[in-house]
């Protein structure tokens, strides 16, 4: 088995941009485009029954831009993610891939194949959402083979380099795993089909607060070095305040307010309801007692 080196990953993606698209091993069908994409969200609305889950949300994305959704339980922060990649129906609205300088790209629609490989998404539950019989290489080499993407060897063991677990992990399966590997897992495979949008949701929520550390840090560096566009979704306004630049804030399926991260972080906000989180946020404080 050979070693990739640190970092080829990462070059390899960089001169895939240069390059216009195409890289070593890749066929027609697998070819990417050549430059940064963000994402617009227009009137999205999500139904189920009688029941609107998120109710006409648009928020634009910049290409290389990180976007946190932030709310309470069963506020859509989560739908909208699903709705963005098509596992949740679309009601009404419309969600577009958009370019650097060129205004709005036309796209594959939300669910497609194509869509897919250019839109990624990492689950919340590092436990649930890897296949508990499958070793970590079938688990990688799946999006590869679905996609007709080949040299899998070599793009496996680079995936995995990148998220710092390295080839030793290869054959191993999810039990035999900690948390934070599990989710490093899950990221390698979102990426190993360099994506352009990568839609996180609450990725750091089940891990302790040292391993979360260690994978925001992770995601951090690779969208720096990779031109990723993030959409986060959290609960977390520390974690969302740290890696993102803007953060809309909803409840009950509806915008409540945009801001940026600095003025989150310096409490410059407009909505009650963003203050009530930040003061949840600050968690349990024991109130003081009279003897």
């Amino acid at each position: 088995m050979s070693e990739a080196s640190p970092g080829a990953w990462v070059a390899e993606r960089s001169a895939q941009v240069k390059g216009g698209g195409r890289r070593p091993g890749d066929t027609e069908q697998s070819t990417l485009p050549p430059t940064r994409l963000g994402l617009e969200v227009k009137g999205l609305r999500v139904v189920y029954g009688d029941f609107v889950a998120v109710a006409d949300t648009s928020f634009r994305v910049e290409p290389g831009a990180s976007f946190g959704i932030v709310g309470e339980s069963g506020s859509g922060k989560s739908t909208v993610l699903r709705a963005i990649c098509g596992l949740a129906p679309l009601s009404a609205g419309s969600v577009q891939l958009v370019a650097a300088g060129t205004g709005t790209v036309a796209p594959p629609s939300p669910g497609s194949k194509p869509f897919r490989r250019l839109v990624q998404m990492v689950f919340q539950d590092p436990y649930g959402s890897l296949h508990p019989r499958q070793t970590v290489d079938r688990i990688l080499s799946e999006p590869l083979a679905i996609h007709g993407i080949k040299d899998e060897q070599t793009r496996i063991e680079r995936a995995l380099d990148d998220v710092g677990l390295g080839g030793g992990f290869r054959f191993r399966y999810p039990h035999q795993l900690s948390g934070g590997q599990r989710q490093r897992v899950a990221l390698a495979r979102a990426l190993i089909l360099q994506p352009q949008v990568l839609l996180l949701d609450e990725p750091t929520s089940a891990l302790d607060a040292s391993v979360q550390a260690e994978v925001l840090n992770l995601l951090e560096d690779l969208r720096e070095r990779l031109g990723l566009t993030f959409i986060m979704v959290s609960h977390d306004l520390a974690v969302v305040t740290h890696l993102c630049d803007d953060i809309l804030v909803m409840r009950r399926g509806q915008t409540v307010e945009r801001v940026s991260a600095a003025d989150l972080a310096a409490r410059r906000v407009q909505q009650d309801y963003t203050r009530s989180l930040m003061q949840a946020s600050g968690g349990f404080v024991r109130a003081s007692s009279t003897r």
